[in-house]
């Protein structure tokens, strides 16, 4: 991978690249009330509170971030403005608010928690020392607009623990359906993210903010991808489900168990507004003009990666927000504003109904 900033310049990042429209903050609390329709079928379906969306996670890592050394200045910004080491948490999931068998196969997740960082912070995480970085295994997001995206939420909600085993039969249909678009050369966000994402071994996958952040004087996405071998080897490859409805988080102990991991994580700079836009969430931004480039490594040694302890000190006892963080990092677009309430929420009423709130890591927590 790349560790030089592109051959075209990046641009500055300018307030006006940020167009909100009049019923914006309407079109967030709607966002939100759906996700509370979510949250609240999920607490009465398992007796205890889930996430509102990727509620279902398949692997909860430790291990350290390392920034590296000689960074050219547009790409020293942010967390990764000096060399360092931080510790670092990983949660691995996939897309839904209910928690489905695996051969329901929609977008994979991760969700990144670096601990230790410094510098001014995003309002309301004032105080804490981390930074948030939440992704998927696509390149752009499936909904242009905020009001896309609510559309496809509403459906989500409507759809919450229904018909588990028609869910089933659709997702290997919409797998059927995706394989021949991708032999023909082409590839369907939107039938992934219904049911028709492959089967493939989730540690093979390369995941991306998807939307745009700030980075530091400029904007940017960040990719998260595997590099050590052992995970390049299971880019993908398929894993057996049949008859395992927690296989994918099988196949992540299975691994850790034997081998360690290494990931890189990488910062496409913005070089152009127009083709590299901030409200339009959908646009695939084109590599050639603006390729990816390592800025640190993350490195996760052989560990358990599921136990009644990491499941309450992770999976129940954390929240992962692209808000929390710093303002070199801010969230950019109408997607990531308005599910800015809708992160807030899902995580005060995950906190009220465990009975005890959610708290950031600091570095002194020894994880």
């Amino acid at each position: 991978m790349n560790t030089l900033p592109p051959v075209v310049p990046p641009i500055l990042f300018q307030p006006s690249f940020e167009q909100i429209p009049e019923d914006e903050a309407e079109t967030s609390a709607a966002l939100v009330e759906a996700m509370h329709s979510i949250l609240e079928t999920t607490l009465a379906d398992y007796g205890h509170p889930v996430r509102s969306v990727h509620a279902k996670a398949h692997g909860l890592l430790k291990g350290t971030l390392t920034v590296l050394d000689g960074l050219p200045s547009e790409l020293a910004q942010g967390a990764f403005a000096r060399p360092g080491r931080y510790n670092v948490v990983m949660r691995l999931s996939t897309n839904p608010g209910d928690i489905l068998d695996d051969k329901v196969s929609t977008p994979r997740g991760l969700a990144l928690k670096i601990i230790g960082v410094e510098g001014e912070r995003l309002p309301g995480s004032e105080g804490d020392t981390t930074q948030d970085f939440v992704m998927q295994n696509a390149r752009a997001f499936t909904a242009a607009t905020p009001k896309d995206f609510l559309k496809t939420l509403k459906l989500l909600a409507k759809t919450t623990d229904k018909a588990p085993g028609l869910k089933k039969a659709l997702s290997a249909a919409l797998r059927g359906i995706e394989s021949t678009v991708e032999a023909m050369g082409g590839e369907s966000g939107t039938l992934r993210s219904l049911g028709g994402h492959p089967l493939t071994h989730i540690l093979g996958e390369t995941f991306y903010t998807v939307v745009p952040i700030l980075y530091g004087a400029y904007y940017a996405k960040l990719s998260v991808a595997p590099v050590s071998p052992g995970l390049t080897a299971l880019t993908g490859q398929k894993v057996d489900l049949d008859d395992k409805p927690d296989g994918l988080r099988e196949a992540v102990q299975a691994y850790f168990a034997e081998q360690d991991g290494t990931w890189e994580v990488r910062i496409q700079l913005a070089t152009d507004a127009e083709k590299m836009p901030i409200e339009d969430a959908s646009v695939l931004w084109p590599e050639d003009q603006s390729p990816y480039v390592a800025v640190a490594r993350i490195d996760i040694p052989r560990q358990p990666t599921w136990s009644t302890e990491r499941v309450s000190e992770v999976d129940d006892g954390m929240s992962f927000s692209p808000w929390h963080g710093l303002a070199a990092h801010r969230p950019l677009g109408g997607i990531m504003r308005v599910r800015k309430p809708a992160y807030e929420h899902s995580a005060g009423f995950r906190g009220e109904h465990r009975g005890c709130p959610i708290h950031e890591p600091r570095p002194a927590d020894g994880l």
